[in-house]
């Protein structure tokens, strides 16, 4: 209504009401209150729904967690719980008001469930808010005194007291492992009367038993973490008879006599094992043979520092390191040179009994056991294709080779995939960055690997025995590569080993009809440029098969890396035609009811027909009904896998990339039902888990060959963004996908998409992968948007200077590290000071070197950063080391006395 204070009608009541002086009616300011008492209503009859809820069902332990998640909402509500009007003096109280209500819920739980350790757990994190260390440790001690079979509990224990700055020391948490492995042993051998042995306990001791390797390796006690896997090694496979009745305790009383008894070891020449060893004391000890002259080569100490004119700082990191390299083995007295334990200059080097003996465990299931021949030769810088198990995997990682996609780019099919999962092998503490190429070690150490695969491959037969060889040829094969990148010299010499390795592992009658040690080698000579060679090596594999019409795996995935090979030569523009109709004629012949027969020129459209006939029919065998509705044989899936591969890369030959895509949207519908949003946890069945992998499997060859089409082809970013996408929602920790992902999202302009996608992504998932993938996504941004704004070496200012960028880097670190494995994971920490240090910032960067000691204290590459960041530091941050008992090989005055010679 129009009036001479409001002419055009456009103010609301109480802005005229203003404009006269006046204030709105009483019942009018009580208005805008009626919202917040409804939310206050609804709030307490959420409490009074708990409280009725646990007073009816105390044991429901879920309840009562349910209860104290719903504190936080309660504490957001204004007002609930205010004793007075005054909001501020109650917000500051908020935090510790909420930490004592939940508190307090808790020890209601725990006095209606004594046995429940969720809960106790529960409240040991919640206290960690607001108690002291000293206090805290207490309270774990007396949990892990009243659950001692509990295998969950001692892992989180053994983390807490691993990353308590203050009390930490290498020897002290040695120990700990050591009591918990044999305190778990004697409730499997059932000698703790009072606690049975819980499901899981064998899988979960062999994990903490790694855990405890790595927690050594990264703190520079290598030697003990290799003493530990020789120890088990020969206390798995070579036991004698005559001790496998007793308790493990026992079994271990009658090891220490062979332990000391300066009997070769696993990977030390002439290793017999122990039973051979206790066969040979109960008839009067070996015959003593006279020493070998031929092995006779000094050690290379004189080249431990080469320009003494470089700072103090940079030729100690050099020794350290190169020291770090030579010594990972542990010493022993050299019976040939008449030496004795006191010729050791570093005592440290030498592994006592009383430095393993609590650790030695008993694995039963066969599966183990050949995973703990896997873990170490991984540990020894061996592709075995070990992936150290979710609970240790995070604190293992340390060096950032998995953002390293050099090869991967160059060959989008055949890349092979050497990574060790961000896991450094023994004897390596590189500067972040350096280029993870697995170079080997050096002869002594190369003897070393060669002597546990000649000790262990008798141990085994069939498939993993060929494994075992496959794993052997890889290593070789993965030297040959970084000769390839590296060193040219040694190529030729490199080249010529791996072969003759590869022809003699052929040679043994076992592996006559071993195809994947045939793949390996026609691999082999294709990356040494040898095609020809190749070519034949392939043929001849595949006449040997015959004709088995898509029926054994291996010869598919043959058949499949031979076509795939033919088909990157396309990438070579002068042999595009030639290439396609090699790789055709390949594909074809395999599903042909008829020997193999050598490349001789187009294949017939007839044949091409009856080609995709038998791969259709191949196909829908593998899918029957019945296979997929039970948790289906991994024999069957690792089968439908291969056929699916050969049948994808066939259609994209023969029709083009849609029917490829096709076929795996096919298998993708019919397989995605068995497999959660989450991927198989770790109690799911091995059926549920074979599936998962299955359908990984699929998902890569289908990514790979969308990269490949949009190298030789034009073809939208979309269709492969949307592939990696939807699998990286099902496998949040497969690097292979997310390396990929990066690189395409790099290419785009459109930085909003990738981020909703990490963010979503890393909220929902368990894996650190996607918070470490979203830093390095940004950081490649980052260089992007610097590189650009330098032309020809002068600086040009862009019109929106991306200073939001270093922000959001920032924040993506400091959320990464508080989320639960990012806390503890070494490779987050170090790439986070790396960043700082590359802005220039100091001051906060040491904040954060010792925000990451509190939190990993036990990594040795953490304080060598430090040396190389804050040289200034240096002195400060050795006795650190000193003083946490972490390994230091070349102490300052050493490295003093060797200046001055």
């Amino acid at each position: 209504m129009a009036t001479w204070l409001n002419p055009l009608g456009i103010y609301d009541q109480s802005t005229t009401q203003w404009l006269q002086g006046q204030g709105p009616s009483e019942q009018e300011s009580k208005q805008p209150d009626i919202e917040p008492d409804r939310e206050d209503a609804l709030l307490k009859a959420k409490v009074e729904e708990f409280n009725r809820r646990v007073r009816e069902n105390p044991r429901d332990t879920q309840l009562w967690m349910a209860f104290v998640a719903f504190q936080d909402e309660v504490m957001k509500s204004p007002g609930l719980y205010a004793l007075e009007e005054g909001g501020q003096e109650k917000r500051k109280r908020s935090l510790k008001l909420i930490l004592e209500k939940k508190l307090a819920i808790l020890e209601r739980a725990i006095e209606s469930n004594q046995s429940s350790v969720d809960l106790k757990l529960a409240k040991l994190k919640l206290c960690a808010e607001f108690w002291e260390p000293p206090m805290l440790l207490k309270e774990w001690q007396k949990l892990i005194f009243l659950h001692p079979n509990n295998t969950a509990l001692w892992q989180r224990y053994l983390l807490f007291c691993q990353s308590q700055f203050s009390t930490f020391s290498v020897s002290k948490i040695h120990s700990l492992y050591g009591k918990c492995l044999s305190t778990l042993s004697a409730v499997k051998d059932g000698s703790i009367l009072s606690h049975p042995e819980l499901p899981g306990t064998e899988e979960a001791m062999f994990a903490l038993f790694l855990q405890q390797c790595h927690f050594l390796r990264q703190a520079g006690h290598a030697e003990k973490a290799v003493s530990l896997f020789q120890a088990m090694v020969d206390f798995t496979f070579f036991k004698p008879d005559s001790v496998k009745g007793l308790p493990t305790k026992g079994q271990v009383e009658f090891f220490e006599p062979f332990w000391d008894s300066g009997e070769p070891r696993a990977g030390e020449k002439g290793a017999r094992g122990w039973r051979a060893w206790m066969h040979q004391q109960e008839r009067g000890g070996w015959v003593v043979i006279s020493p070998d002259e031929d092995d006779d080569d000094p050690e290379e100490d004189d080249q431990e520092i080469g320009d003494k004119t470089l700072p103090r700082w940079q030729i100690w990191l050099a020794a350290e390191r190169a020291r770090d390299r030579r010594h990972w083995r542990p010493w022993r007295p050299d019976k040939t040179k008449k030496q004795t334990e006191d010729d050791c200059e570093d005592p440290e080097r030498q592994v006592l009994f009383d430095d393993i003996g609590q650790s030695l465990i008993r694995l039963c299931s066969q599966d183990l056991r050949f995973q703990l021949i896997e873990a170490f030769l991984q540990f020894l810088g061996v592709p075995a294709g070990f992936t150290p198990p979710a609970s240790c995997l995070y604190l293992a990682m340390d060096e950032n080779s998995i953002f390293d996609h050099g090869l991967h780019d160059e060959k989008p099919l055949t890349f092979l995939n050497l990574s060790f999962s961000g896991v450094s092998c023994v004897g390596r503490t590189d500067r972040l960055g350096c280029r993870r190429w697995a170079r080997g070690h050096d002869r002594e150490g190369g003897e070393f690997v060669r002597n546990v695969f000649h000790l262990v491959l008798p141990l085994f037969s069939g498939g993993e025995r060929s494994r075992l060889c496959v794993s052997w040829l890889r290593y070789e094969i993965a030297k040959v590569i970084w000769c390839l990148h590296t060193k040219k010299k040694r190529l030729k010499s490199q080249g010529k080993n791996c072969k003759k390795l590869a022809k003699n592992l052929l040679k043994e009658p076992e592996n006559r009809n071993n195809f994947c040690l045939w793949k390996q080698y026609a691999h082999l000579e294709w990356l040494l440029g040898n095609m020809e060679d190749a070519r034949k090596v392939f043929d001849t594999a595949l006449s040997i098969a015959g004709s088995g019409e898509l029926r054994d795996r291996e010869v598919c995935e043959l058949s499949l890396l031979y076509a795939e090979l033919e088909l990157e030569l396309e990438l070579a523009a002068d042999l595009r035609g030639a290439a396609t109709a090699r790789a055709l004629h390949i594909l074809t012949r395999l599903a042909e009811n008829s020997p193999y027969g050598p490349y001789a020129g187009q294949v017939p459209a007839v044949h091409v027909l009856k080609a995709r006939k038998a791969y259709e029919r191949a196909l829908q065998d593998c899918l029957g009904e019945d296979r997929v509705s039970d948790p289906p044989a991994p024999d069957s899936l690792n089968r439908l896998v291969s056929v699916v591969k050969c049948f994808m890369l066939f259609q994209y030959l023969t029709v083009g990339i849609d029917a490829a895509v096709r076929i795996y949207e096919q298998v993708f519908a019919k397989l995605k039902g068995s497999v959660s949003p989450e991927g198989p946890g770790p109690e799911a069945g091995a059926g549920a888990r074979s599936v998962s992998s299955a359908l990984e499997a699929t998902t890569l060859m289908h990514t790979s060959l969308l990269r490949f089409h949009m190298r030789v082809s034009v073809y939208p970013l979309a269709p492969l963004r949307q592939a990696l996408s939807e699998a990286l929602k099902l496998y949040p920790g497969n690097q292979v996908l997310w390396r990929s992902y990066v690189q395409i999202q790099s290419q785009s302009h459109n930085a909003s998409r990738t981020r909703r996608f990490f963010d979503a992504v890393a909220r929902s998932a368990e894996p650190l992968e996607p918070w470490l993938f979203a830093i390095e996504a940004e950081k490649m941004r980052k260089r992007l948007v610097e590189t650009v704004q330098r032309v020809d070496g002068r600086e040009v200012h862009a019109t929106i200077p991306e200073t939001g960028l270093t922000h959001r880097i920032r924040a993506l670190f400091e959320n990464a590290t508080r989320s639960d494995h990012g806390s503890q994971c070494p490779l987050l920490w170090r790439m986070y000071l790396n960043f700082l240090v590359s802005l220039g910032n100091k001051e906060r960067s040491k904040g954060v070197f010792y925000k990451a000691l509190q939190n990993c204290p036990w990594a040795k590459v953490l304080y060598m950063d430090a040396v190389e960041y804050f040289p200034d530091e240096m002195q400060e941050v050795l006795d650190l080391m000193t003083e946490k008992e972490l390994r230091v090989r070349l102490p300052l005055e050493e490295l003093e006395l060797l200046l001055e010679d």
